[in-house]
């Protein structure tokens, strides 16, 4: 088969193969042209599409040059930032050759490194090449070392592009990390068939002197090395320790020498430092007669993989079945360890069965099956070393979840307290990066953590699985709750859904509640979110739930915000199908007093009805104190009835606010300005406007002295009260400083008093008044 893309890859290269004939001094050229296209060969078409040719042939060419002599089959490492005068080609960034005798775990082990350096990588080329080279270690041959023969010598040609550094220091920064990691990776691979063969002496000496402990456990610590031993374990590190009494207690020392792969020593004999710091307690464990150590080592790993490595303690028994020493092995199981059923696994299978077993289920109900699948996906690492009870009291917790939407935490502390293993499950939809850096900082908090990494599962279910492992002092021993951490984990991981769901069903109880949830929840999108407490969206809600299918309808709520300043409030218009076009509505506002400062659109879209438009305005009046609760409902009448055209869109709507005047009492105001309108009275709408505005306690008294004349509810023949009310206009009016004002609002009062009757507080035949208002 054909790779995708491979004419146009060929193309490329041909092109950089055609920089270095008109380049390449003769006698290297044909070397050269075949190293480039062995050296492209398998690089992504995208990388190189990306790269300019040129780049393509300096990046290459220099990793010639570097390689071209190498003596004794050393390692090779150069590291630089490429520039034109010194290096014949350019990069933006830093570059990483190197070049080693072919061997495993180089390509992972050289991108871990740079990982946790924190080194970003933008192209790697990894090409393994035959290099046939001469006594003086210059090449003299390139082959194809896919197709080569075992004795020609394979080599990793290695070539990374990371961001660029700054300065030397950083440059050398990442060569002293890399060095190490070759180190190890070299200790690794050459030791490995010592360090199986000191695994299968482990085994043999146990068979030999085995512990007192029941047959059957024997038997399956037996077949777990021999299974370890069957390429389930990528062995890194070995050491040999011994265990005797030395003034009256336990000495653990290594034996020098003994340290193959990464736990290569200088042959001294050494006191562990690591034991001589344990609690007594642990140090106990080291003389119980159980075969075998399962845990995590102390070590974070160069080679391979990420974390730290896996440890397997092989105890060492004498005649007498005490302990005596330890075969110690580091690494990290196997791909197959992971992928294949516990079941099949020697010492897991049992664990299993004895868990299965505890719990009484039965193997094919429900519950047995639910059991045995959370002990198949239960966290292979932790599988290994926690205990039989440990094991039987977490997995039957989390079949207690039953897939509930709940936040859980479980902990494991490792046999020698240098760690917790922390899972936790938590609603899927809940989690994100955000939350699971918080769920760390509180467990870091809560077990005096130093450090700490982290495993995620996403899976069909509705939790998602987070394993934590917290790093904590040699020695610590923290006062926790997991009652108390699990309630700060379900407060932090809580989302504005949670919280929008708990306020609705605290409002309008579990069934009305959950009902509006589902239908409104999913309607908020991340913008509105961010913009509103899910307390405040519970009324929106309410709206949203009341708004009508027509799009004339609207539902309004107006309100200010706790944090508002200067006056300032918020109106919200909700509104089916359409959008409410700015230019309809920003006249009305500002012909009731009002600035609109700002406005939020939001679309949201209820489960199963049309979408609903959200207009939300800040609002600010030049009376910036104003009593919502007295003026809300004057308010969304009027502006109700303003929307609907049964109100004229003018400037005595501002008398709503100003003068806290219902839209229907507005009505007369603007009918006797109308009039003298046409009896030529000498002002403008606007002015006559304008002068009630600017005195609204006149105002409305104007109205007061309206009603108590003709409103067929009061009080009938109440001369009195109408004088009073005269009299009290009469001094407020000479106290209005404007001359012209003083004539407007006295032609108001003129009218108020020559007008005999009115329609104003009559009825139609439904009830409803009437659309009209006539004076006499």
């Amino acid at each position: 088969m054909n790779r995708r893309g491979q004419p146009e890859m060929e193309k490329i290269v041909t092109k950089v193969t055609e920089i270095a004939r008109q380049r390449v001094a003769e006698e290297q050229l044909e070397l050269v042209e075949h190293f480039i296209r062995h050296y492209y060969r398998d690089v992504a078409l995208e990388d190189l599409r990306r790269r300019d040719v040129g780049d393509l042939y300096g990046a290459a060419l220099a990793h010639w040059n570097f390689l071209f002599r190498r003596k004794d089959g050393g390692r090779k490492l150069h590291i630089y930032n490429p520039q034109l005068e010194q290096h014949g080609w350019n990069s933006s960034h830093s570059v990483i050759d190197l070049v080693v005798t072919d061997m495993p775990f180089l390509v992972d082990s050289m991108r871990l490194a740079l990982t946790r350096l924190g080194v970003n990588i933008h192209l790697i080329v990894h090409p393994v090449i035959g290099l046939r080279r001469d006594a003086t270690g210059q090449v003299v041959e390139v082959l194809d070392a896919r197709g080569a023969a075992d004795d020609e010598c394979r080599e990793a040609v290695m070539h990374f592009e990371v961001d660029r550094q700054a300065n030397e220091a950083e440059l050398d920064r990442i060569k002293v990390e890399l060095e190490a990691t070759l180190a190890d990776v070299e200790a690794a691979v050459t030791d490995w068939g010592a360090m199986r063969a000191k695994l299968r002496d482990a085994l043999s000496q146990l068979e030999a002197t085995p512990p007192t402990i029941p047959a059957g456990e024997f038997e399956e610590a037996r077949l777990f090395l021999q299974w370890v031993e069957d390429h389930h374990f990528t062995l890194l590190g070995y050491r040999r320790y011994g265990l005797a009494r030395g003034d009256g207690e336990d000495v653990l020392h290594r034996v020098g020498g003994s340290g193959l792969g990464v736990l290569r020593d200088d042959g001294q004999d050494r006191v562990s430092e690591i034991w001589a710091n344990l609690p007594p307690e642990i140090k106990r464990l080291a003389r119980e007669p159980c075969p075998l150590v399962i845990t995590k080592g102390n070590t974070l790993s160069r080679v391979h993989r990420p974390g730290y490595m896996d440890y397997i303690g092989v105890k060492c028994f004498d005649g007498q079945g005490e302990v005596v020493g330890e075969h110690r092995f580091l690494g990290h199981y196997a791909s197959a360890a992971f992928n294949r059923s516990p079941r099949f696994i020697p010492m897991l299978r049992q664990k299993l069965s004895n868990v299965v077993a505890a719990a009484g289920y039965r193997e094919r109900s429900h519950d047995g099956k639910a059991l045995l699948h959370i002990l198949e996906t239960f966290p292979r690492d932790l599988l290994f070393e926690v205990s039989d009870q440990a094991l039987f009291e977490t997995a039957t917790g989390i079949l207690h979840l039953q897939e509930r939407q709940q936040v859980r935490l479980f902990v494991h502390r490792d046999t020698y307290g240098r760690y917790f293993s922390c899972l936790v499950y938590i609603p899927r939809e809940r989690f994100n990066t955000v939350v699971r850096r918080a769920i760390n900082d509180i467990l870091e908090d809560a077990f005096g953590g130093e450090s700490s990494d982290f495993s995620v599962q996403l899976s069909e279910s509705v939790l998602a699985r987070v394993i934590f492992t917290i790093r904590v002092p040699a020695g610590s021993q923290p006062d926790y709750q997991v009652e108390a951490i699990e309630r700060q984990l379900d407060e932090v991981t809580r989302t504005w859904r949670d919280d929008l769901q708990g306020a609705l069903l605290e409002q309008h109880g579990e069934e009305q509640g959950l009902r509006l949830f589902r239908s409104y929840g999913p309607a908020f999108r991340a913008g509105y979110r961010e913009n509103y407490p899910a307390g405040l969206a519970v009324h929106d809600v309410e709206k949203m739930e009341a708004v009508e299918e027509s799009t004339d309808a609207l539902e309004m709520l107006l309100f200010r915000p706790l944090e508002a300043t200067d006056g300032l409030m918020r109106f919200k218009l909700f509104r089916r199908r359409e959008p409410i076009p700015l230019s309809d509505v920003l006249p009305m506002l500002e012909n009731m007093g009002l600035k609109v400062v700002d406005e939020r659109p939001s679309k949201l879209k209820p489960v199963e009805q049309p979408r609903i438009w959200l207009h939300d305005f800040g609002l600010q009046h030049t009376e910036k104190n104003l009593d919502l609760d007295r003026i809300r409902d004057l308010f969304i009448d009027a502006f109700d009835r303003i929307w609907h055209g049964q109100v004229e869109n003018d400037g005595f709507n501002r008398l709503v606010l100003r003068a806290r005047l219902k839209w229907r009492e507005i009505v007369i105001l603007r009918a006797y300005c109308k009039y003298l309108r046409q009896a030529r009275f000498t002002f403008s709408q606007e002015y006559m406007e304008q002068a009630l505005v600017d005195n609204p306690a006149i105002t409305k008294m104007l109205v007061s002295l309206f009603h108590q004349r003709f409103d067929p509810a009061g009080e009938k023949d109440d001369t009195a009260t109408v004088e009073e009310t005269v009299v009290s206009i009469e001094q407020a009016l000479d106290a209005v400083p404007n001359l012209d004002e003083d004539r407007i609002l006295r032609g108001f009062l003129g009218l108020i008093q020559a007008t005999l009757r009115t329609n104003y507080y009559q009825c139609g035949p439904e009830g409803a008044q009437k659309s009209y208002v006539a004076f006499k």
